[in-house]
C-alpha cells in the first residue's frame, strides 16, 4: 500500500513509547512512503482555486519529506496568461516555506497558456514534455490532472489522445489521467463522460478522485470492521436496528453560489461522498484487501441498494434550503440572499433520505442519510445503532436515560471511534445511562499525518487505484439518487425550509418518526 494504505497508514509501532521513561519517536508517515518513478504531472486549471489551495500545497507536502518522484516536473497548463516565471512564483508560494526539495521543483515548472480546446494548446504542452523527457529525465511517464470546470473533461481527454499524449513518452511506462468530481450531473451524462474518456484513455487509467476517500478515518472503516473479531460478527441486521450517516456542515455555499445553483447538496455530497462511506461501512468482506477486492465488493453493495421509484421518492426523501438564522452566534443570510442565488431558487442546500440494502447481511435495516449547509457544526460521521435488549429488567423509570447501544465512527472533526453501552450511574438507586467507550485516533497516532491530497497524489504517482472509483461504481451511485433528481425536478415538489444554525427541516425528522426513531445528536 501507499500513504493511504488501505489499513492505516501510521504504524502504531512508531507512535507507541519503547518504555515508560523512553518518549515515542513520532515520524510523519510520508517519510516511509518512498518515491514514485520519474514522471511529469500536468495540472489542467493551473490558475484556479483548487490547484492554489490543494494541489500545489500537497505537492509541497510530498517533496519536504521525500515522497515525491526523482526527478519530477509539474506543467500548468489554464487560459491565464502566465509566463514560466509567473507560474513558478504561484507555485513557490503555495508552497509556503517549502523545502529546499519544493523550491527546486517550484523553480523548474513549466506553463502552458491557451484555450482547452485548441489545438496550438496540446502541440505546446506536448513539446514540453518532450523537452522535459530530454533535459530533466522525466522517462516518458506522464499523469494528467483534470482541475477544470466539469464540462471540460472531455474535451481535455479527446484532444490529449489527438496530440498523442494519451499515451507514454519514449521509454515511458504509464499515462494517468485523473479526473475531479462531479462526474457528471445525472446517469446519462456520467455514462457519456465516460465514453469521451474511455475513447481516449483505458479504464484502468483514469483515476476518478474523491477527497473523502482519502481520509485516514475513512479508510480505517475497513480496519474496524475486518481486523476486529469483536465487531464484525455483529456488523449485520441480526443485531443492528438502523444505520445513520450525518455529513453536516456550519458553512453555507460562500462564494460558490453559482455552481451550488447547478449542483444541490444531492449532487455536490450524496452521489460521491456519502455513497462511498456507505459502501464501505455496509460492504461484504473482500477476499484480498487490494484495489481490485475492495472496489468489487463496493458496487456489490452499491447494486444491493434499492433505487427508489420516482413516485416513491416523497415518502424516502427530504429536501430542505436554509433562511436567514444563526450559526455559533454569527447571524446568517439565508441561501436565497446569497451572491449568485437565485432569490426564487429551489436548490436543495439539505437532503434526508431513507434508503434499504436488499441482501443478506442487511435485508431490512433501514439506512437514513442526511446533509446539509448552514447546520449547528462540523460534523461527518457514521452510526450503527443496535436493536434493544429483548426484555429490560429494570424500570422505565431508571432507564430513561439509556439509549441503543451503538457503534459511532467520527470521520471528521475529531477523528475517532466511539461504543456507546448502558451503565449503571453511581448512588444508591439503580439508574442506568449510556455511556461512551471513546477511541481517539489523534491521542493514539499522535505526530502529523497526510491531508488526503498528499495521499491520493502519493497513489496516482505509483499507480494505486484502490481509493479511486471506478466506472461501474460511479454509474451505480448515479442510479441511486437519478430518481431523487426526476422527482425534484418536476413542477410542484415539495421544498422545506429551516433556519440556519439548527439541524434541518422538521420533515426529515418525520422520517424517522414514522419508524418510531431519531436522528442522533452529533
Amino acid at each position: 500500500m501507499t500513504a493511504g494504505g488501505v489499513l492505516g497508514s501510521v504504524d502504531a509501532l512508531d507512535a507507541a513509547p519503547a518504555s515508560a521513561d523512553e518518549p515515542a519517536q513520532v515520524r510523519h508517515e510520508l517519510d516511509r512512503v518512498g518515491r514514485p518513478p520519474a514522471q511529469t504531472l500536468v495540472v489542467f486549471g493551473a490558475s484556479g482555486d483548487l490547484t492554489a489551495r490543494k494541489l500545489l500545497p500537497a505537492l509541497a507536502a510530498l517533496a519536504e519529506h521525500g515522497a515525491l518522484p526523482d526527478p519530477f516536473a509539474v506543467v500548468g497548463v489554464a487560459r491565464t496568461g502566465w509566463t514560466d516565471d509567473e507560474f513558478r512564483r504561484v507555485a513557490a508560494r503555495a508552497g509556503g516555506d517549502g523545502s529546499p526539495a519544493w523550491r527546486q521543483v517550484a523553480e523548474r515548472a513549466r506553463y502552458v497558456s491557451g484555450d482547452y480546446g485548441h489545438p496550438d494548446t496540446f502541440t505546446a504542452l506536448k513539446a514540453v514534455l518532450d523537452d522535459l523527457d530530454r533535459t530533466l529525465g522525466t522517462a516518458g511517464n506522464r499523469v494528467f490532472y483534470l482541475a477544470t470546470v466539469p464540462s471540460l473533461f472531455g474535451v481535455v481527454a479527446e484532444a490529449l489522445a489527438a496530440h498523442g499524449c494519451n499515451k507514454p513518452g519514449p521509454g515511458g511506462r504509464f499515462a494517468r489521467l485523473v479526473v475531479e468530481k462531479p462526474y457528471g450531473q445525472d446517469l446519462d451524462s456520467a455514462v457519456a463522460l465516460d465514453e469521451d474518456l474511455h475513447g481516449a484513455f483505458d479504464e484502468s487509467s483514469i483515476y476518478r478522485i474523491d477527497h473523502y476517500m482519502g481520509k485516514e478515518t475513512v479508510q480505517n472503516l475497513l480496519a474496524l470492521r475486518f481486523a476486529n473479531a469483536v465487531f464484525e460478527p455483529v456488523w449485520n441486521r441480526r443485531y443492528v436496528d438502523n444505520v445513520q450517516i450525518t455529513v453536516a456542515e456550519e458553512l453555507g455555499v460562500e462564494h460558490r453560489g453559482g455552481f451550488y445553483e447547478r449542483a444541490g447538496a444531492l449532487r455536490d455530497i450524496v452521489q460521491n461522498h456519502v455513497m462511498q462511506v456507505l459502501a464501505l461501512t455496509l460492504m461484504e468482506p473482500p477476499t484480498v484487501v487490494d484495489a481490485q477486492g475492495i472496489r468489487d465488493e463496493k458496487v456489490k453493495l452499491l447494486r444491493a441498494v434499492v433505487v427508489p421509484d420516482v413516485e416513491d421518492v416523497t415518502g424516502i426523501a427530504v429536501r430542505g434550503q436554509y433562511t436567514a438564522g444563526a450559526v455559533a452566534g454569527e447571524t446568517a443570510p439565508g441561501y436565497r440572499q446569497e451572491a449568485d442565488v437565485s432569490p426564487e431558487s429551489t436548490t436543495e442546500t439539505y437532503v434526508a433520505m431513507k434508503l434499504a440494502v436488499d441482501n443478506w447481511r442487511w435485508a431490512g435495516v433501514p439506512v437514513y442519510i442526511r446533509t446539509g449547509k448552514r447546520l449547528p457544526k462540523r460534523a461527518t460521521e457514521v452510526a450503527l445503532e443496535f436493536h434493544r435488549v429483548p426484555h429490560l429488567a429494570f424500570g422505565q423509570r431508571e432507564a430513561r436515560e439509556l439509549r441503543p447501544n451503538s457503534i459511532l465512527v467520527r470521520i471528521q472533526p475529531e477523528e475517532g471511534v466511539c461504543l456507546s453501552f448502558g451503565a449503571k450511574v453511581p448512588g444508591e438507586a439503580f439508574r442506568l445511562r449510556s455511556v461512551g467507550m471513546d477511541f481517539s485516533y489523534a491521542r493514539a497516532f499522535p505526530g502529523p499525518t497526510a491531508d488526503a491530497y498528499e495521499r491520493l497524489l502519493h497513489d496516482v504517482m505509483i499507480g494505486d487505484p484502490t481509493l479511486f472509483i471506478r466506472t461501474d461504481e460511479v454509474e451505480q451511485a448515479w442510479k441511486i439518487v437519478d430518481p431523487l433528481l426526476s422527482a425534484w425536478g418536476q413542477d410542484g415538489s415539495p421544498l422545506s425550509f429551516y433556519p440556519a444554525g439548527s439541524w434541518g427541516p422538521h420533515e426529515a425528522d418525520l422520517l424517522l418518526a414514522r419508524d418510531l426513531r431519531q436522528w442522533r445528536d452529533p
